[in-house]
């Protein structure tokens, strides 16, 4: 039974967190100013091409993903087969390997493929990195599910596609959804790879953007939290509108192998 006195200081004690995290959001919000620093920095640091290009690149990297992700997750997940344990090991190792050292071969060997400064320079890149962490959440997450309802899907004559997608897929939601969330918030904020495989102004994208944005107007703190609030948002209304799921994925998520 949690006394009063150590409910109090619970409650003081994330108060004070809460406010020494949210105190930086408030004084880029409070120093953005009025509407019409928005505006201005709209205008001027052309955050509409920006912010086109990382909704084609987030909503494609997120797709194809996650439609990746459920299929590797669920053959790692339910399936045996030879060279199993080598391959988990391969995509495991694409989450440890941090895209800075793999960016610089990986310019070199898309531009032999003649691929650098286009769309896909962009995408394919978050698409495997993204893709590495996906097949272990998802992995995880369809050895924990029950067995019984696979193996009641495989007698009643389901396919392996029919089993995986209207038997074990419905009952993820909050998993995918979890990925989903994750996915576009990493390749929404992704930097480095724009920065380095394309320099066609309409590709850069919204993290890119604004810091170009920012090189040019480093004298207007004003611009440049107005700037900062338009390359956020999106990220924050898209956690808001599925963050009961998020949280609910999260917590299916935690399980023992």
């Amino acid at each position: 039974m949690i006394s009063r006195a150590e409910r109090a200081a619970n409650y003081a004690i994330l108060g004070f967190f809460g406010i020494f995290a949210l105190f930086p959001v408030l004084s880029i919000l409070v120093g953005a100013g009025g509407p019409e620093n928005y505006v201005q920095a709209w205008e001027i640091g052309q955050f509409s091409t920006y912010l086109r290009t990382s909704v084609l690149v987030s909503a494609f990297v997120v797709v194809v993903s996650v439609v990746l992700s459920i299929m590797s997750g669920y053959a790692f997940g339910t399936m045996r087969f030879r060279g199993q344990s080598v391959l988990f090991y391969l995509f495991l190792l694409g989450i440890m390997m941090p895209s800075e050292a793999v960016a610089v071969p990986l310019y070199f060997d898309l531009r032999t493929l003649g691929l650098t400064d286009t769309f896909w320079a962009v995408a394919m890149p978050q698409v495997a990195l993204s893709v590495a962490f996906g097949t272990f959440w998802m992995r995880a997450y369809f050895r924990a599910s029950s067995r019984a309802i696979v193996e009641a899907a495989r007698i009643d004559g389901a396919s392996v596609w029919r089993t995986l997608w209207q038997v074990l897929v419905p009952p993820a939601r909050p998993a995918i959804v979890t990925l989903t969330v994750l996915v576009f918030m990493w390749t929404w904020n992704e930097f480095l790879i724009p920065l380095i495989m394309v320099t066609r102004e309409s590709l850069r994208t919204a993290p890119l953007g604004l810091a170009f944005f920012s090189g040019q107007h480093t004298s207007s703190f004003a611009l440049l939290a107005a700037g900062s609030v338009i390359v956020a948002t999106p990220v924050v209304i898209f956690y808001l509108f599925l963050q009961r799921h998020f949280i609910r994925g999260l917590l299916q998520g935690a399980v023992r192998e």
